[in-house]
């Protein structure tokens, strides 16, 4: 990360990006604890699960679409030197 000012970087993200593979209950609480933004889609089994569940499957976590879209032009950018 890179600094604001004089003194320490930044050792936190503001938000984590990931594909459906990152979407666990483990990874999501590391992030919570930290306090690290997520914005990893549900794959349709988590999903089918909580619905399955009904009032016990818990609140969806958030998702937002927009931030998500950005993903792909950081994937494209890792990706490119590696071409």
């Amino acid at each position: 990360m890179p600094r604001t000012g004089p003194g320490r970087p930044r050792t936190r993200p503001a938000a984590v990006l990931a594909d459906r593979a990152g979407s666990s209950r483990a990874v999501r609480a590391h992030l919570r604890r930290r306090g690290i933004r997520t914005v990893i889609p549900q794959p349709s089994g988590q999903t089918g699960h909580r619905r399955r569940r009904s009032g016990h499957g818990g609140r969806p976590p958030g998702f937002e679409r927009e931030a998500h879209k950005q993903r792909n032009s950081v994937e494209h950018r890792t990706n490119h030197p590696k071409q």
